[in-house]
């Protein structure tokens, strides 16, 4: 008899397998990022259909086999519907989830990393904030997160007090306290040349949501 395991996480992908079923990746607070089976889910009217996509956020009670996870049941907690209709905030969103694809591993803890996802979408569908900050405070925390953020690189920009302490404030605060605040065009502009150094320096990855991108 297979045994039930309830998970907390975001879906990061899904993708058909066979004529009606989806393969489901999913970033979980107990287990890192598993893969998963949902059986049936690309039917019309299955109850698995809207919940097995990108941005939907709850509880997934698992079927865990010898070899992989099958979906039970999902308790949805959020959507994040705002994102189907706002192409420019979907496309952020999805390159949120690449990295976030990119950076995870089954069995890790990377409950950090699915706090960091989350908030960082709900800043996304808030009208407070700028799409390009969001990112480039995604970027930066998630590179800190991993262990390797090295300090202010030197790309011969010179940094004033407003910048250096915008990106201290990144590194080192909470996740939770993460999108409270707006800066000026300067201070982005000079987040937009740091966090595009340190993604280069640090990850060996073309994310596909990103290249469709205009900034």
């Amino acid at each position: 008899m297979q045994d039930l395991v309830s998970v907390t996480g975001m879906v990061l992908k899904c993708e058909p397998v066979g004529e009606y079923d989806r393969r489901v990746i999913i970033l979980t607070k107990e287990r890192g990022k598993i893969s998963c089976f949902a059986k049936g889910a690309r039917k019309i009217n299955n109850r698995f259909m809207a919940s097995t996509n990108p941005f939907v956020f709850g509880k997934f009670l698992l079927y865990e086999g010898r070899n992989s996870y099958s979906v039970n049941e999902i308790e949805v907690s959020n959507y994040f519907e705002q994102l189907r209709e706002d192409f420019d905030g979907a496309l952020y969103g999805m390159y949120f989830l690449e990295v976030m694809d990119y950076y995870t591993r089954e069995n890790n803890d990377e409950t950090e990393f699915l706090k960091l996802l989350y908030q960082s979408i709900k800043a996304l569908i808030s009208p407070k904030f700028d799409n390009k900050l969001v990112r480039y405070i995604f970027e930066i925390k998630a590179i800190a997160i991993n262990g390797e953020y090295p300090g202010l690189p030197d790309i011969n920009i010179d940094y004033n007090d407003s910048t250096e302490y915008t990106v201290n404030y990144i590194v080192n605060s909470s996740i939770e306290k993460l999108y409270t605040f707006a800066v000026s065009s300067e201070v982005l502009g000079d987040l937009k040349y740091i966090s595009n150094h340190l993604m280069k320096r640090f990850t060996d990855k073309t994310f596909k949501s990103l290249e469709m991108i205009i900034e």
